[in-house]
């Protein structure tokens, strides 16, 4: 039996792939992000970083990735 559950990777991501892990919009996204921001803090251009995305997995629950 081939595994296909892939691991999500904790590393700097942008909010576009952000939003693709979690198979929604970039807006859907933002909205998801905002009761967080405080917790998640500014972005540092346009990445968040490993700290930032380790708080976003942590409050959304890591998304479930699978290759096409």
């Amino acid at each position: 039996m081939k595994n296909t559950e892939n691991k999500i990777m904790v590393k700097p991501y942008m909010l576009c792939e952000l939003s693709n892990i979690y198979g929604i919009s970039r807006k859907t996204m933002s909205n998801w992000l905002k009761p967080f921001e405080k917790q998640i803090g500014f972005r540092n251009g346009r990445y968040y970083n490993v700290k930032q995305v380790t708080v976003i997995f942590n409050n959304l629950g890591v998304p479930f990735y699978m290759e096409n």
